[in-house]
């Protein structure tokens, strides 16, 4: 069973084009989509198209593939990040309804013989954006990030829900009481202390209180050490593979991959659950 798993992409055209190739050359069967796929509120890069990108662009993109690979276009799964407005949420579930892939935030889909999960939240950041950030496992926020109460929203949210929820209780409900054995959660953020979630924030402080260098979910940490699932799937922190060499990670009996970068290539990870010790990755 051959897997792609990629994130990041921020709407740059030619990483989805390279992804396309890769994908009518290689057909895979699934394709894994971490977050943060959409042009930034204010980017002015390669992104720049007029219209819709979800509907305009993506699905379109993954709408030819299916047509032209018939019988061998693979199921794609696909997460937001936290640079996704969730106002794009309306149309990635209008394609999904076409069939071009399948959108699995808080969902989970069996496909193989596994089960996989999707999950899009990411603890409090310094960004502005909060649709998709939670507490993380308490009303905590570490110096320098916004919490989810402050900031702004796309769509807006219960206080309620923005002032109690965390990641925590959100994978325990996710999970529930399954066996975790053959299963692969996406996640847009890694967990916490790992060579995923390395950040660039080497001798900074805020008020004199230095800043934690280590930005991933301390819930999703804790989750991946108890209920140990066979792989997870990361993104968010582009500057980790590079600071820390390595883009995957061990916990327990759990393979933790990572897919985001900070440079123009597409990464792309290839892997088989049924052997994810032999997974690659490759920047095209």
């Amino acid at each position: 069973m051959l897997v792609f798993f990629t994130s990041d992409m921020h709407g740059r055209i030619e990483q989805y084009q390279r992804l396309f190739r890769s994908i009518a050359e290689e057909r895979p069967d699934a394709v894994l989509l971490g977050g943060d796929l959409l042009p930034m509120l204010f980017d002015s890069g390669d992104s720049d198209m007029d219209g819709d990108f979800v509907r305009g662009f993506l699905a379109e993109g993954f709408r030819r593939l299916r047509d032209s690979l018939g019988s061998s276009y693979p199921e794609v799964l696909l997460i937001l990040g936290n640079d996704d407005p969730r106002f794009e949420e309306s149309a990635v579930m209008d394609a999904a309804s076409t069939g071009v892939w399948q959108y699995i935030h808080n969902k989970r889909v069996e496909l193989g013989g596994f089960s996989f999960y999707g999950y899009s939240y990411v603890p409090p950041t310094p960004f502005l954006l909060k649709d998709w950030e939670r507490y993380d496992v308490s009303r905590y926020v570490d110096p320098g990030s916004v919490s989810p109460e402050e900031g702004r929203r796309s769509v807006p949210e219960d206080a309620r829900v923005t002032r109690n929820a965390t990641i925590l209780d959100d994978l325990k409900k996710l999970a529930g009481a399954e066996d975790l054995e053959r299963s692969v959660f996406l996640f847009h953020s890694p967990p916490h202390q790992t060579t995923l979630d390395r950040a660039a924030l080497d001798g900074r402080m805020v008020d004199h209180v230095p800043l934690d260098v280590h930005i991933g979910s301390i819930a999703i940490r804790r989750f991946i050490e108890d209920r140990q699932p066979l792989i997870t799937l990361h993104g968010h922190v582009h500057e980790s593979a590079r600071l820390m060499g390595e883009w995957h990670d061990r916990i327990g009996r759990t393979h933790l991959y990572g897919a985001a970068h900070d440079g123009p290539e597409l990464a792309l990870v290839r892997f088989d659950p049924n052997v994810p010790e032999k997974a690659t990755r490759e920047l095209l």
